[in-house]
């Protein structure tokens, strides 16, 4: 423990791996709540004049995951942040937990804003086989697994992208040092 093992990251590696982050957890986050209970086109009908609501949703929710992801690579490369970070396991955890955090600010904050200024007091779910509470609870359920799966990719890709690999991963393949 008393050998310094920060890591020096490059812009190229902190941007890239934010954007490539934010792109592969997006999409596979995306592909959660579209997928689970169609919940993209909830996101593309907070936009005003929003002919498609799913084109615009999927549009809208990789741009926000972009911008997120680079939030998190600037968060993630902070040189007090850097300390922490040692191991692949270290960067999926902290991309985790920036999962977790964003998704309780985005169905906090984000979401009731967009509705507030959309003009929607409430969202329909008529896309969910459930009525009711057990809608809501099935809809709340999929936006958590889905942010929680963004954060651990965009942590995975962020990681890899500024070359850190997984524990046991040199054992198997050669890796030039």
């Amino acid at each position: 423990m008393g050998e310094n093992t920060t890591r020096t990251l490059d812009g190229i590696g902190i941007w890239g791996g934010g954007v490539t982050g934010g792109l592969v957890g997006g999409i596979t986050m995306g592909l959660v709540l579209h997928l689970g209970a169609n919940q993209i086109e909830l996101l593309g009908g907070l936009v005003p004049g929003a002919g498609t609501a799913v084109a615009v949703g999927w549009t809208v929710h990789l741009l926000l995951s972009v911008l997120f992801g680079l939030l998190f690579a600037a968060i993630a490369s902070s040189s007090i942040v850097q300390q922490l970070l040692i191991t692949f396991t270290d960067y999926v955890i902290v991309g985790l937990l920036f999962g977790a955090i964003l998704g309780l600010f985005a169905g906090g904050v984000l979401f009731p804003v967009a509705m507030q200024g959309a003009g929607v007091a409430t969202l329909p779910l008529p896309f969910l086989p459930v009525p009711g509470v057990a809608a809501e609870l099935v809809s709340a359920l999929l936006f958590a697994i889905g942010h929680l799966v963004y954060g651990l990719l965009l942590g995975a890709v962020f990681a890899t992208v500024n070359g850190v690999a997984p524990a046991g991963l040199g054992e198997r393949v050669p890796l030039e040092r």
